[in-house]
């Protein structure tokens, strides 16, 4: 027992050693961790409501104590729901595309900017896609419809020109599977190219100016250089893109298509028909069961995709 008692000793006196060795840097981060207690985990408490049939009555505390406990009925709700399989299968089959499309068009741009030999333009072109992820949904959805305005859209303006017949872009679901995807990356390509391009920024030179005394072309360079170069900020954006794969961008699928009950076959995903649900039923229960069930989702799909990549290439994965 005194050996053990030594070494506990040791290991508290080596701890408090590094605390007092590190005490700046830990000081450095303490507004964070503060930050991470305070709006992160603190409200963590809230996940209680996913399991009970939600009353208000005085305060949160109050009300949270005196609301019936209902168990998993709110997720039986759910996903007894006549729209379950439409409203999942649109959000999961959305994100792989988002997935997808997130990765290989900000990669080809990036490389395709850095391959610009005038700056100057580089520069102008990442500012020009860089500009409308700073435009929220309302203002893009406005955009959208001044071009496809059933009466006076400019789309159907040039479609009558030629000689066509108008379209009703907000009754037809056909349409708005390309619409979405389309305008979803056009929103966040800039910021996607602004990330690799960065990354392609910070390859050794040196690497390239050996491949070209050995007579590698440009595509060369890029298929053994610059795309390896980049593997590790890949697979970070792809594993943080898998977790979310149950999320939908509210935006995208809400104000876009203007809340239109025509598109809902193609338009609603798992966060509309939660605000939906709240909105109409004011079922706080449901949409909080909801909530946590995309959460541990994520949080799963998380896991495994680090999982993998740690058994292919363990210096990569998060953790």
């Amino acid at each position: 027992m005194s050996k053990v008692k030594k070494l506990d000793k040791k290991r508290n006196k080596s701890i408090f050693k590094k605390l007092k060795e590190n005490g700046e840097f830990l000081l450095l981060t303490l507004p964070g961790t503060l930050w991470f207690l305070v709006f992160a985990y603190l409200p963590m408490i809230g996940i209680i409501i996913a399991f009970k049939n939600w009353r208000i009555s005085g305060g949160f505390i109050e009300s949270l104590i005196k609301s019936e406990w209902v168990g998993f009925d709110n997720f039986k709700f759910l996903f007894n729901s006549s729209d379950a399989w439409l409203i999942t299968r649109n959000t999961v089959l959305y994100n792989i595309v988002f997935i997808i499309l997130g990765i290989v068009l900000p990669v080809t741009l990036a490389i395709l900017l850095k391959e610009l030999l005038n700056k100057r333009l580089s520069k102008f072109y990442q500012s020009s896609m860089f500009l409308p992820y700073f435009l929220s949904w309302v203002v893009v959805s406005y955009c959208l419809f001044a071009f496809l305005s059933p009466e006076k859209g400019y789309v159907n303006g040039i479609i009558t020109a030629l000689g066509g017949e108008k379209i009703s872009w907000y009754t037809e679901s056909k349409y708005w599977i390309v619409i979405i995807i389309f305008m979803s990356q056009w929103k966040a390509v800039g910021y996607g190219t602004v990330v690799y391009l960065a990354s392609i920024c910070g390859i050794d030179k040196s690497y390239y100016e050996a491949s070209m005394i050995d007579g590698a072309s440009k595509w060369q360079q890029i298929k053994y250089i610059t795309i390896p170069s980049l593997k590790p900020v890949l697979i970070i954006m792809f594993i943080t893109a898998v977790g979310g794969m149950f999320r939908a961008d509210f935006g995208l699928f809400y104000q876009l298509p203007k809340n239109s009950g025509a598109l809902y076959p193609v338009t609603n995903v798992i966060d509309t028909y939660v605000y939906r649900g709240l909105t109409n039923l004011g079922n706080i229960g449901m949409s909080s069961a909801a909530a946590l069930y995309q959460s541990f989702v994520g949080l799963i799909l998380i896991l495994v995709t680090n999982g993998i990549v740690r058994k292919v290439d363990n210096e990569n994965a998060f953790f």
